[in-house]
């Protein structure tokens, strides 16, 4: 059917229901609306699906959640783990408990037990909770840092990561070979919860959850010794963090946390926010005003659904708030963990830091400066997640952390996920441990800068949007595939990794090695001294990512250089 034909399937008949209808008669006269509606699926991912909210087959809506629990409905039967259930969680969003429920009502009339959060509930929760009532798989209802007329639905496996291949691909067929819509079942709550298909769960997960976390904790003495002076300002930019985040603290002593009045309650407008993004400097505006006002000695702000931190730290000479990246963040979380647990004796045998292609080169440094294992993975922390259960069934290593450089990042295996909230108790209690010698986060990025080099990374985004836009983007990455280039300005390209085709070029000597990762469709040019650059479509977007990274003498050296890199990739495009 072509998207006319899907339009007027839509408007007839009597599957879907009249508000859909309604919408969809506002806009029958407007013929891009309806081709950008109707043109294609929204695509189910190999994380789930994400996009616009709205009545059509490419938007997120009651019909294409249902559709898509239904694929991964058939895929659980036919693995025959239906007996174990699949727990439900969502954020703060526009349409998540109502796309929560549609999914769990898909599963109850397939005879599979859903376990629904009574509330919202961050991303890492659920895959705790998944892993703690033994389900076969897990549903997260967020867009994550979407803006606000987004909402999205993540797929886990039962070893509370997001599904990786092959079962990925397989779902992905499941759901891609329902073409009827009337074969997707559902059926009411009411007979749902009478037959004990649909359960929901709450308070016990939560005790549970909050037990593990603080199992990370290194240094609960030194907490103590500056809870009453270190004072902490935090914003859950409305979305999940609030009750988790404010109860881990409080319970781990800290006695001055100010969270911000205007974002602490779910507002799935996001009113006070351009972007609930905490990668964006806008998103601070009020935890900064309040951090002013307060004196506070570091500013958290974790995204909707709660897997990611972002943070500033004060600069004791200046008195300005200093931003962290994601990089800078998780190098001083796995700085303080690697250098605690080496002084108390702590550190697990044969640990091992796990982390992504488009990370920081500081982690090399860091980990061979404590006799830690470093792995690298593809982008995407399912992948870190993924390693976890490798260890597990291997013994090969422990695990001790891992990072990505957007934002996200875990201590402790209790979930198989980035988890914003531990990220959150880990900082406080390296803020407290600094805070107790004087100093503060930024004081200790310095030091490390000092101590393993001036590390800095950045990207640049081109975005492409429409049906034109992923073909531009594909035009971009053949181009850069099959020519390769040789220079980013005067620094010469000395291996240059294809990952879609598991190929690493010496573009020096012309000798071809593996990857040794999956395919993905990534690029990676590695250059002279520390410095690199990657190019990546988005899975979630419609946008080419370019990361690059450079290592400076200073942090005015390593800027100018990340500036000239960035032009030279420019120049190169």
């Amino acid at each position: 059917m072509g998207y006319m034909d899907e339009f007027k399937f839509w408007l007839e008949d009597d599957y879907f229901d009249q508000d859909t209808k309604k919408e969809l008669l506002a806009i029958k006269d407007d013929e891009k609306e309806i081709e950008d509606r109707f043109y294609k699926e929204l695509d189910f991912g190999t994380g789930g699906l994400r996009g616009v909210i709205g009545a059509g087959t490419n938007r997120m809506n009651l019909y294409t959640v249902r559709k898509a629990t239904q694929g991964l409905a058939n895929y659980i039967l036919k693995q025959g783990t239906q007996d174990k259930g699949v727990a439900i969680a969502y954020d703060s969003r526009n349409m998540s408990p109502e796309f929560a429920d549609a999914a769990a009502l898909c599963l109850s009339a397939n005879g599979i037990k859903s376990y629904v959060f009574d509330a919202l509930r961050p991303t890492p929760e659920l895959s705790f909770a998944l892993r703690t009532l033994g389900c076969t798989a897990g549903i997260v209802v967020t867009a994550s840092h979407n803006p606000p007329e987004y909402n999205g639905y993540k797929v886990y496996w039962e070893d509370g990561a997001q599904v990786t291949a092959p079962k990925d691909k397989e779902i992905i067929t499941e759901v891609k070979s329902i073409t009827d819509y009337h074969t997707v079942k559902t059926m009411s709550k009411e007979a749902a919860m009478e037959a004990g298909l649909y359960n929901v769960i709450g308070k016990e997960i939560d005790d549970a959850y909050m037990v593990e976390l603080k199992k990370q904790i290194i240094h609960p003495e030194v907490i103590k010794e500056v809870a009453e002076d270190i004072k902490i300002v935090y914003t859950p930019l409305c979305g999940t963090g609030n009750v988790p985040v404010r109860r881990v603290l409080a319970e781990l002593g800290f006695k001055n946390v100010y969270v911000v009045p205007e974002q602490e309650n779910p507002d799935p407008k996001f009113t006070t926010l351009e972007y609930p993004n905490p990668e964006d400097p806008k998103a601070f505006t009020y935890a900064l005003r309040l951090a002013k006002e307060k004196d506070a000695d570091i500013v958290l702000a974790t995204d909707p659904d709660a897997d990611r931190l972002g943070i500033y730290a004060k600069d004791t000479k200046t008195g300005e708030y200093i931003p962290f990246t994601g990089n800078m963040s998780g190098m001083i979380i796995a700085e303080y963990i690697l250098r605690e647990r080496a002084a108390t004796q702590t550190m697990p045998t044969n640990p091992a830091l796990v982390t992504t292609i488009v990370t920081t080169n500081m982690t090399q440094p860091i980990t061979q400066s404590y006799g830690v294992k470093l792995i690298e993975v593809l982008t995407g922390f399912k992948f870190i997640g993924e390693q976890i259960k490798l260890f597990e069934q291997t013994g090969s290593n422990n695990y001790v952390f891992g990072l990505e450089e957007s934002y996200g990042c875990l201590a402790g295996t209790h979930a198989r996920d980035k988890d914003a909230v531990v990220a959150v108790m880990c900082l406080c209690e390296a803020a407290a441990f600094c805070k107790k010698q004087g100093k503060t986060l930024w004081d200790m990025m310095l030091d490390m800068y000092e101590k393993y080099g001036y590390f800095k990374e950045s990207q640049y985004t081109i975005t492409l949007k429409g049906i034109d836009g992923s073909r531009q983007i594909a035009e971009i990455m053949d181009k850069l595939r099959t020519n390769p280039p040789k220079n980013f300005g005067d620094l010469q390209v000395l291996k240059f990794r294809d990952y879609q085709n598991d190929v690493i070029l010496d573009m020096v000597t012309g000798e071809k090695t593996t990857t040794g990762l999956p395919a993905s469709n990534v690029l990676y040019f590695e250059l002279p001294d520390n410095n690199w650059c990657c190019a990546r479509p988005s899975g979630t977007e419609p946008k080419i990512k370019f990361y690059m990274g450079v290592k400076g003498s200073s942090l005015k050296d390593s800027e100018k250089k990340l500036e000239k890199l960035t032009e030279d990739l420019k120049a190169v495009l």
